[in-house]
C-alpha cells in the first residue's frame, strides 16, 4: 500500500477492498488491515459442512470466520461479502440450506454465490474430485432457486448473476436506479471506469481496450526487467465489439433493454443490425426466459437464472457454442 500511494493519488474517501482467506489470516491482521486504508472485507467461504470442506481441500473453522466478520465491523469496515460456491461435491439442496444458515447469521452486507465449473483438464487439483460425488444439474438448479428464494425472504436483493446484497447497500440502490454497471471483475456502481491491473497474470480494462499480464511469476518477473513491464496479451475493441458489450452490460445489469435507446446510442436499426442475434433469442422466448415486445426486451424470473444464456445470443465470439450450449452445463 505505501508503494502504491507513493505512485498513485488516492482519493480520501477511496473505497479500498481486499479479499482474504479466514484460513490464513489471525485477528489482528483486520486491525492492520483497517489501518492500511481497507473498508471493505471480502472472505472466500465456499461451503460451511465440514464433508464438502474436505473434498475440496479447504477445511476452516465457523468460529474463526464470525471473529473476523466480528472484528472487521469492530474495525469500522463498511461493507462485508461472503463468497459461497454451489456445485462443490457432496452438496444438496438441503446442506446448503444450512450453509445458507449460517451465513444469514453472520449477516454480510453482499453475497456471492458462484457455481462451480469442474475442469479437471485445466486445473490439476479438481483431478482428485470424484464425479460421480458432484451434484446432478437438477440439484445444482435447485441449489440456486432455493438460494434466491431463502436470501430474498430475508431481505436481500437479487442483484442478478449469482450476486446479493442489503437493500440499503450501494449495489442494490443503483439496480433500483437503473444506474448498475458490470466489469470483467463483478458488478459495480462506478461506471466506465479504467482498470489497471497489477502483478501476475493481473487484467487491465483502459479505454477500449484490455491487457493481461504474464501468469508465471518468473515470465513476469523477466518480462518486467527486460521491458519494464509484465504484459503477455491484449486486444483493442472494434466498435461492433463495444456495441456488443454495451448490450450484454445492459441486460445482464438492468434485465431489460430499450431499442430506441440502444438505436439513439449507437446509430443504428436494432432489428437489422441484431438480425441473427434475435433468431438465436427465439428459442429463449419460447421457453419464457425473455419476452421481447416492439420496444425491447424483458428477462423473465426464471430467465435471470440464465441470463448467461440470453447474453450468449449477442456475443459473436460465443455465437457457435450458444447454438450447442446444453442447460446442463450452465446451470
Amino acid at each position: 500500500m505505501g508503494l502504491l500511494k507513493q505512485y498513485f493519488s488516492v482519493a480520501d474517501d477511496a473505497e479500498m477492498s481486499i479479499e482474504v482467506d479466514p484460513r490464513e489470516i489471525a485477528l489482528d491482521v483486520i486491525d492492520h488491515l483497517r489501518s492500511l486504508g481497507f473498508n471493505r472485507l471480502s472472505m472466500g467461504v465456499q461451503d460451511f459442512n465440514k464433508s464438502v470442506q474436505e473434498r475440496v481441500n479447504r477445511v476452516q473453522d465457523e468460529e474463526v470466520i464470525f471473529g473476523l466478520m466480528a472484528r472487521a465491523r469492530e474495525q469500522g469496515f463498511s461493507s462485508t461479502s461472503i463468497d459461497l460456491i454451489y456445485g462443490l461435491p457432496l452438496q444438496t439442496p438441503a446442506s446448503f440450506a444450512w450453509t445458507l444458515e449460517r451465513v444469514l447469521a453472520l449477516s454480510p452486507d453482499r453475497l456471492s454465490v458462484f457455481n462451480y465449473a469442474h475442469l479437471p483438464a485445466m486445473f490439476a487439483a479438481q483431478r482428485k474430485i470424484k464425479e460421480g460425488e458432484l451434484p446432478s444439474a437438477q440439484q445444482k438448479l435447485d441449489i440456486l432457486q432455493q438460494t434466491i428464494a431463502t436470501l430474498t425472504q430475508q431481505g436481500y436483493q437479487f442483484i442478478g448473476m449469482d450476486h446479493f446484497a442489503k437493500p440499503q447497500d450501494e449495489l442494490a440502490i443503483a439496480q433500483r436506479k437503473g444506474q448498475l454497471h458490470r466489469n470483467f471483475q463483478g458488478y459495480t456502481t462506478q461506471g466506465d471506469s479504467d482498470l489497471l491491473g497489477l502483478g501476475v497474470s493481473a487484467i487491465s480494462m483502459i479505454g477500449d481496450s484490455y491487457a493481461q499480464n504474464q501468469k508465471d511469476l518468473n515470465t513476469w518477473y523477466n518480462c518486467v526487467e527486460q521491458q519494464g513491464n509484465g504484459l503477455w496479451r491484449g486486444i483493442a475493441l472494434t466498435d461492433d465489439d463495444c456495441l456488443r458489450r454495451d448490450v450484454i452490460k445492459t441486460l445482464i445489469c438492468n434485465f431489460s433493454l430499450n431499442f430506441a435507446a440502444t438505436e439513439a446510442q449507437w446509430g443504428i436499426r436494432f432489428g437489422d443490425y441484431f438480425a441473427e442475434d434475435l433468431a438465436l433469442l427465439k428459442p429463449l422466448i419460447a421457453d419464457g426466459l425473455v419476452e421481447q415486445t416492439a420496444t425491447g426486451l424483458e428477462v423473465t424470473g426464471i430467465g435471470r437464472l440464465l441470463i448467461r444464456n440470453i447474453c450468449m445470443c449477442f456475443d459473436r465470439y460465443l455465437r457457435q457454442k450458444a447454438r450447442q450450449q446444453q442447460f446442463s452445463r450452465v446451470i
